[in-house]
């Protein structure tokens, strides 16, 4: 990914903070454009072929904003998506159309490894599929950082308003970058994640988050 991190509060990316991996590389697959930007017919699923191939040209470059780019970046994510599977995350879920991670579901994952004591397998999965991963980040789109905002901030007004109050707004900070919502305190958290309303909140308004924003809040 570029510069324009934002905060990782989310439960999903305090998880990934505790692999050898740096938390951004975790992010790179949820920022950028939305799925309506690549309709490939004929999209290759992870497995439809070898680790260390590709479905589409893989030929593009970053923020250029055209197909090839964006063809070039699902297949970088397709090919990170082979390695996690052959490093033994059978699961690992496929890119979505746009090339961006599927968040809802890598969440899942994340906290199914917290909760059943595989965070080993998770940690060195990620550590030995860091090559792909960062070739994703030299390909990610450049995506609208206010799209971004407007999303992320879409989305906790739906939190608050299916009874998540605490949830806090997005912020534009001075160097024009979103800094994600979420939990006011996550050093010392204020809100339960594991507590039922606040998963039928997540579940109820994750629509709201266009692919650029997904994991990020």
């Amino acid at each position: 990914m570029s510069t324009q991190t934002t905060s990782r509060t989310s439960r999903s990316l305090r998880l990934a903070a505790v692999i050898a991996v740096p938390v951004m590389l975790f992010s790179s697959a949820c920022g950028g454009g939305g799925e309506k930007e690549i309709r490939d017919e004929g999209v290759a699923s992870a497995g439809d072929a070898p680790a260390g191939s590709g479905s589409g040209s893989g030929s593009g470059t970053a923020g250029s904003g055209g197909k090839a780019g964006k063809s070039a970046f699902y297949d970088a994510q397709l090919k990170y998506t082979q390695c996690m599977r052959k490093e033994g995350m059978s699961d690992w879920p496929d890119p979505k159309l746009s090339g961006y991670a599927d968040w809802p579901r890598i969440e899942k994952i994340q906290e199914d490894a917290s909760k059943q004591d595989g965070q080993k397998k998770y940690q060195a999965a990620a550590k030995n599929c860091a090559e792909p991963m960062r070739k994703t980040m030299e390909l990610e789109p450049k995506v609208d950082k206010q799209k971004v905002y407007e999303s992320m901030l879409a989305h906790a007004q739906c939190m608050r308003s299916h009874g998540v109050s605490k949830f806090a707004n997005p912020k534009m900070n001075s160097a024009g970058n979103v800094e994600g919502g979420g939990d006011p305190n996550p050093v010392s958290p204020e809100i339960d994640q594991d507590s039922p309303s606040y998963k039928r909140a997540r579940t109820a308004c994750e629509g709201k988050l266009i692919d650029a924003a997904a994991g990020q809040q």
